[in-house]
């Protein structure tokens, strides 16, 4: 059952608890709704983990639990799906985000040659900035709306399942 896959993969309650970027919300995160793993709670995680995961900020995942927090959705299931946008995938999720920017912007694409220096990045963000920033909140919206409306599904399709099979074991027994 997709509950206990998600349990799986999800961090414990202790190791999220201890962690030293979330130690900030206190108190807030002895909440007891916030560990519960039932089909609202995934899907709302599911939600705000996607569209975290295309922000460029660092500290992805303490943005994730500050939305997750007064949200009161499942805390770990948020803070482990940022991490689609990970160091390996991070580069092609922001090159499409630049390209979904540039489209709606209807600008030029422009190439870079990456240097490493203040003066560059100051020049890109002006350049690139507008189109990059504007894609990465486009793909943040539709990856959330995506990622929610797809773990409904996926939940409901999962329970059906189950029923249907409760259902034949119990023809079986008669």
């Amino acid at each position: 059952m997709i509950k206990n896959l998600i349990r799986r993969f999800s961090p414990s309650q202790h190791t999220v608890k201890n962690h030293k970027m979330l130690k900030v919300f206190g108190t807030m995160l002895h909440d007891p709704n916030l560990w519960l793993l039932n089909r609202r709670s995934a899907k709302g995680a599911f939600g705000i983990g996607l569209f975290c995961a295309f922000w460029p900020i660092p500290f992805q995942m303490a943005l994730s639990a500050a939305l997750a927090i007064p949200m009161r959705v499942n805390l770990p299931l948020a803070i482990t799906t940022v991490w689609v946008s990970n160091p390996i995938t991070m580069p092609p999720l922001f090159y499409c985000a630049y390209l979904v920017g540039s489209t709606v912007l209807g600008t030029e694409m422009s190439h870079f040659n990456f240097e490493l220096s203040w003066a560059w990045l100051g020049q890109s963000l002006t350049t690139m900035g507008p189109a990059f920033l504007l894609g990465c909140l486009i793909c943040s919206l539709v990856a959330g709306a995506i990622g929610y409306f797809s773990l409904e599904l996926v939940w409901r399709w999962s329970v059906v399942k189950a029923w249907e099979e409760r259902r034949r074991m119990k023809r079986e027994d008669v």
